[in-house]
């Protein structure tokens, strides 16, 4: 399967999501938040990185149960940025 190319739009939406999750990961290391979500360690650090700008839905899900974040916040905060 070949995979689209992301848009510069979905790649800084990425790298949004991911700025999100260290600040709320905070102090917590990144073994101690993937292995609380169930992803691993090198899973978490694509997403904060923005290598992985779009993952999974339950990965997603996971991480704001592990972070104590609300799915409503998430997509709030990673909304696409309106054009002005």
């Amino acid at each position: 399967m070949v995979r689209t190319p992301l848009t510069p739009e979905e790649r800084e939406r990425g790298e949004r999501f991911g700025r999100l999750l260290r600040e709320a990961r905070g102090d917590r290391s990144m073994v101690d938040v993937a292995a609380r979500a169930g992803i691993s360690a090198e899973t978490l650090r694509k997403i904060e990185t923005g290598r992985a700008p779009t993952p999974a839905f339950f990965t997603v899900a996971a991480l704001a149960t592990a972070l104590g974040l609300s799915m409503d916040e998430l997509a709030a905060d990673c909304a696409p940025v309106a054009a002005a």
